[in-house]
């Protein structure tokens, strides 16, 4: 089984054009609980799949809607604003 969801993509790679009037940018989680900020995407924005992952773990590079990775610094602790699409 596929680690990621089926990619949901379209013409519009802005991830605000792509919240379909839903949140798109979490700049608040930054510092908090991977897993509690992986609830409060989904919560939020029930379109998306939050992955949490390590700073250098690999990943697949296509924009998707329908997708949010949330980056975990040394501190396990959300690194960067996680935002749709990347």
């Amino acid at each position: 089984m596929s680690r990621y969801p089926p990619c949901w993509s379209g013409s519009c790679e802005d991830p605000e054009c792509r919240a379909i009037g839903k949140k798109y940018r979490w700049p608040e989680l930054v510092g908090k609980n991977g897993q509690l900020a992986k609830m409060t995407i989904e919560r939020e924005n029930p379109n998306v799949l939050a992955i949490v992952l390590r700073y250098g773990e690999k990943r697949i590079e296509n924009f998707c809607c329908n997708r949010v990775f949330v980056y975990l610094g040394s501190n396990g602790q959300v690194a960067d604003a996680p935002m749709i699409g990347g």
